[in-house]
């Protein structure tokens, strides 16, 4: 394990929030389980609560505690997308933060392809919350550079690397239905 993933472990572990590179954008992420960092995460991008967040993971298994089972069919076309660019909004349990679902009884989760998010997310040992890192209204940061331009030191570790190669933020899809929900 690299030396800047073992910093950006710590770095979660100790309650920040951190920017790494993702499929198309660089996400701000921390523990899904610290709502304290959820809370600065959503006042760095001056975004609501409400319109709730993004898991992403290593495996299936790491978002697994947060979701209620889904019908096989459907179970199996959202595997079959993964590891992917694929964000899928599943039916959450009913004990999983307002913090993460925000409104919804659904939680937007995806199994990353990106070797070094998924990385972070093995060393890690759980998801991370994942949300674009910018200003709500502001085009998402596409480099570290860029990361840094909007927030400066308000996060607490940048993971330099390259963004994959998709030009904007992951299709997101109704894990019951199938149906787009942004795409």
């Amino acid at each position: 394990m690299s030396s800047s993933i073992q910093r950006a472990v710590q770095v979660l572990h100790d309650g920040g929030v951190i920017a790494y590179p993702t499929e198309a954008v660089y996400g701000l992420g921390c523990d899904p389980d610290d709502q304290a960092a959820i809370e600065k995460i959503l006042a760095l991008k001056q975004r609501e609560r409400s319109k709730g967040l993004i898991l992403i993971a290593s495996s299936v298994d790491q978002v697994q505690p947060y979701l209620e089972e889904l019908p096989q069919e459907a179970r199996h076309r959202v595997l079959a997308s993964w590891p992917g660019p694929f964000t899928w909004l599943w039916p959450a349990k009913a004990d999983t933060s307002e913090w993460l679902r925000g409104d919804f009884a659904t939680l937007a989760v995806r199994v990353t392809a990106h070797p070094l998010a998924r990385e972070l997310c093995q060393a890690f040992g759980k998801p991370l919350v994942s949300t674009s890192a910018n200003l709500s209204g502001r085009p998402p940061a596409r480099t570290a550079a860029e990361v840094r331009e909007q927030f400066g030191e308000q996060v607490d570790f940048v993971l330099e690397g390259e963004v994959g190669p998709h030009s904007s933020p992951t299709e997101i899809r109704d894990a019951l239905s199938g149906e787009l929900i942004r795409g």
